[in-house]
């Protein structure tokens, strides 16, 4: 697989990103369950298909994209909101990233890595050995960390702010039973981490909204970055709601981007090794 990847790695993004456009079609129409996920999500933040329509090819390039992140030649990156970034380095605070499954999730880490320094990303462990072994691996980038969603990997981060480093999570990803708090997203309640407020109280690092936009016809990515609005909340549940508050307002800047087949309003999984 490693091989295959390697290989698709040497397209050019233009390429790759018309592939995965077409991957995102086939997927939308082939596939009941998926299709009526992106257009029920989609409907309960208030947009109908033809609003969203380009998520469908986006939703692909993801995808397609993967290779060229993990072992192709680093993208271009523009950036909007860097100065951001240079005031919470000024003061010597650690940064956390809080970042939507907006654009690519994947060129936002790789580019602070690349500009700034070390990052430190959490990540759920693939279930599968043998893409476990391709994720684990493929990722290592300079400057670039993985922390698992274990309790080992919460320790990780805690010390990776404290030493005035950055993490990035994903915080409308659903985290296991007894991490989250059930909180409003797009006004129905979803499961949510409470990890990223916890870390920022713990660590007194600077909380920062980040998403990676994809630009049209395999240009590269933009950054955007945004300022958390005043001061985040101590009481878990109020943390949970105003992450996700900020989460949709991200998603809102660029909807046709947004992964809205994603089943953000799953159940909860036991929770593993903490």
């Amino acid at each position: 697989m490693k091989t295959l990847f390697r290989l698709l790695a040497l397209l050019p993004l233009p390429v790759l990103h018309a592939v995965g456009a077409v991957l995102g079609w086939l997927s939308f129409l082939a596939s009941g369950t998926y299709r009526r996920r992106f257009v029920e999500n989609a409907r309960q933040a208030g947009y109908g298909l033809a609003q969203v329509r380009a998520a469908v090819p986006e939703a692909g390039k993801l995808v397609a994209e993967v290779p060229r992140l993990w072992f192709g030649a680093p993208p271009d990156i523009e950036w909007d909101g860097a100065a951001l970034i240079d005031a919470a380095r000024e003061q010597g605070r650690g940064i956390v990233f809080l970042t939507p499954h907006l654009g690519c999730f994947e060129a936002t880490a790789q580019g602070y890595a690349s500009r700034y320094g070390r990052i430190t990303v959490l990540y759920r462990p693939a279930r599968k050995a043998w893409l476990r072994d391709l994720v684990d691996t493929s990722r290592a980038r300079a400057n670039l960390a993985t922390a698992p969603t274990t309790l080992a990997g919460v320790k990780q981060m805690l010390k990776a702010l404290r030493a005035g480093e950055a993490i990035g999570l994903l915080p409308d990803q659903v985290p296991p039973e007894g991490l989250g708090a059930w909180a409003p997203f797009f006004a129905r309640p979803a499961y949510t981490m409470t990890l990223s407020a916890r870390l920022a109280r713990q660590s007194g690092a600077v909380v920062l909204l980040a998403w990676g936009e994809r630009l049209p016809w395999g240009r590269g990515y933009r950054i955007h970055l945004r300022a958390w609005p005043g001061a985040l909340p101590l009481e878990s549940a109020a943390a949970a709601e105003q992450v996700n508050a900020q989460m949709e307002r991200l998603i809102r800047e660029c909807p046709q981007q947004y992964l809205w087949g994603y089943a953000r309003y799953k159940a909860p999984s036991v929770s593993a090794s903490r």
